[in-house]
């Protein structure tokens, strides 16, 4: 396991607490209202989504590697989560107006997936170079 690895799993299980306790608490506590406690829903939604998202993008980048080239680095594995996180409170935005539906999670997840296949190739080239 790289070392950059251990440091990520253990950022992940603060983002993760931090993230779904305080969801708990402002659910629970807070009155829904559009303010303040709508974007601390979001930025709480997300630091969970991303943390929990970590160990299990971690896990499938060091599966599906082969064994010819390095495990990819500790940023590339934050990035992907980051991109899962941003997803998840994408859809819980668009289900505010109620306007998520499946057609448009599905594109939604597909542009995510484009451009993190995008970023990807280039920095497998550049380090081809």
């Amino acid at each position: 396991m790289p070392a950059d690895h251990i440091g990520l799993l253990i950022a992940a299980l603060l983002m993760m607490l931090i993230g779904w306790i305080g969801l708990f608490q402002l659910v629970t506590t807070a009155l829904p209202r559009i303010g303040g406690e709508l974007w601390l829903f979001f930025g709480l939604l997300q630091l969970a989504i991303t943390g929990t998202s970590i160990p299990i993008v971690r896990f499938f980048n060091v599966r599906l590697t082969s064994l010819m080239q390095d495990v990819p680095p500790g940023g590339v594995i934050v990035r992907q989560s980051v991109w899962i996180g941003l997803f998840f409170v994408t859809c819980a935005w668009l289900q505010i107006p109620r306007a998520l539906s499946l057609p448009l999670a599905v594109f939604v997840a597909l542009v995510f997936i484009v451009v993190e296949i995008f970023l990807r190739t280039r920095e497998l080239a550049a380090e081809r170079e």
